[in-house]
């Protein structure tokens, strides 16, 4: 019997409403104004999306084996999706129903995969790497990403705040100041992508229990 749980975005909204009730209008604007310059770039347009064929990859996981999109494939299908970083409270929220939804995941025939620019030893504790029921795989430099056309570079105001506050470039090991969107896409074992939510705000993320109802289709 699948689990029931609760809706992610309402969760994300909150996150939002409590930041802006507590930080700079300037900060705020700078924000949005990032996701607006990220939605004017042609990212969106640009990205692997439906009926595309996915990118195999090789990267090493949080315990240090070599993991292949083409290898999960042959046991089914691939619930493939990407984080900012665990400074990102939108990220470990949605890691965390992702978690949650990940046995409805499996009723269905598919494997959950997250992709993440941190290096290996930011990503995740001991603990956590030990405990995972998910593959985390660090995509330094966001090669990979890139494969999917969905890097963009931080504007300068949020890239200025994003270091100040925690240090991104530690995180990613670069200064690049690029992240990838958090994208989500499902893989059918014949590598083509038949479902894709990307967006330019960050703030909105892919409903746990959508993912299921389209592996289910």
């Amino acid at each position: 019997m699948e689990k029931t749980q609760e809706a992610l975005q309402p969760q994300l909204d909150a996150v939002k409403e409590n930041f802006e009730a507590k930080a700079d209008e300037s900060v705020i604007k700078s924000y949005n104004n990032g996701v607006e310059t990220v939605a004017n770039s042609g990212i969106l347009e640009n990205a692997k999306n439906v009926g595309d064929k996915a990118p195999n990859f090789s990267l090493t996981n949080a315990l240090g084996t070599s993991v292949t999109l083409d290898e999960y494939l042959k046991k089914g299908k691939v619930v493939l999706t990407w984080y900012r970083g665990g400074w990102c409270p939108y990220c470990n929220l949605t890691l965390r129903e992702l978690q949650q939804e990940l046995p409805n995941f499996k009723v269905n025939g598919a494997t959950l995969i997250a992709l993440t620019p941190e290096l290996p030893d930011k990503s995740l504790s001991t603990s956590e790497k030990h405990n995972l029921e998910f593959e985390v795989l660090s995509d330094v430099g966001n090669k990979i990403a890139k494969e999917y056309g969905i890097v963009f570079k931080l504007n300068d105001d949020v890239a200025e705040n994003h270091n100040k506050a925690f240090g991104l470039k530690k995180y990613n090991g670069d200064d690049s100041n690029e992240l990838p969107l958090a994208a989500t896409y499902i893989i059918n074992q014949e590598g083509e992508i038949t479902y894709a939510f990307l967006d330019a705000e960050y703030r909105n993320r892919a409903e746990p229990t959508e993912i299921t109802k389209n592996l289910k289709s």
